[in-house]
C-alpha cells in the first residue's frame, strides 16, 4: 500500500482546461504531515509509518500523546494516521510529507466524514416517493406498510426507515488529481468529496482491483 496524506477540505470551485471546458474541482489543503513513528517487521510485525497533521496548542493534547510526538521532535499534532508501506526504511522520523507526493492525472481515493443531517424521514433519507397529494389522502409523507402482519409478526432487520442521515465515514474512489500546487500544498481533485469545508480528509493512491 502506498503512503497518502492528511488534509483539510477548503471548498469547491471550477477551472478550465485548454479547450475551455469547465471542470468542477475540490480544493484540499494537503499537509504538510510529519512522520511521527516508523514501524518495521522486526519490531512491530509489519511495515508502516505514522504521520501527524493539524498543529494545535500543547495544552490541547494529553501527556502520553505529547511524549509520543516528542520522540520525533514533532509539534503538537491533532490527527494521527498510519499508512502501510512495503519499505518503511525510506522514511525518517520528523520527515515532512507534502502535496508533491501526488502528480497531475493521478487517480486517488479520498476518505472523509459526510455532512451530518440529523434525524431524517424516509423521503429524504432513502429517496422514497411520496403518497397522493389529493384531498382526503392521509399518506403524503408517511412511510406506509413496513411488513406483513401475523407472519412473520416482526419487522426484518435492515428495513429502510427514518433515522440518522449522514455523519458517516465515506470513501470516494477513483478521483483524478487535476492540479498540484507544491508551493501552497494544495490539491485540486475533480468532483466532490465527503464533508463540509474545514473537514479532515485522507487522500491516498487508488487501490488496484483485480490484477
Amino acid at each position: 500500500m502506498s503512503v497518502g496524506i492528511l488534509g483539510t477540505k477548503l471548498g469547491m470551485t471550477q477551472i478550465f482546461d485548454a479547450a475551455g471546458v469547465s471542470i468542477p474541482v475540490t480544493v484540499i489543503q494537503a499537509g504538510p504531515c510529519t512522520v511521527t513513528q516508523i514501524k518495521t517487521k522486526q519490531t512491530d510485525g509489519y511495515s508502516a509509518i505514522q504521520v501527524g497533521y493539524g498543529e494545535v496548542k500543547p495544552k490541547a493534547l494529553n501527556s502520553p500523546l505529547l511524549g509520543h510526538l516528542a520522540k520525533s521532535s514533532a509539534p503538537a499534532l491533532r490527527h494521527l494516521n498510519e499508512y502501510h508501506t512495503d519499505s518503511s526504511s525510506d522514511y525518517a522520523l520528523g520527515q515532512q510529507i507534502k502535496a508533491d507526493i501526488f502528480s497531475e492525472g493521478q487517480i486517488v481515493d479520498v476518505v472523509g466524514t459526510s455532512i451530518g443531517r440529523g434525524f431524517a424521514g424516509n423521503q429524504k433519507r432513502n429517496n422514497f416517493g411520496r403518497g397522493p397529494m389529493s384531498h382526503g389522502s392521509k399518506n403524503h409523507r408517511a412511510p406506509g406498510s413496513i411488513g406483513a402482519g401475523t407472519t412473520p409478526g416482526r419487522v426484518y432487520p435492515g428495513k429502510r426507515m427514518a433515522g440518522r442521515l449522514g455523519g458517516k465515514r465515506i470513501t470516494i474512489r477513483k478521483l483524478i488529481v487535476v492540479k498540484v500546487d507544491s508551493e501552497r500544498n494544495l490539491l485540486l481533485i475533480k468532483g466532490a468529496i465527503p464533508g463540509k469545508p474545514g473537514a479532515l480528509v485522507n487522500v491516498l493512491p487508488a487501490k488496484r482491483v483485480g490484477k
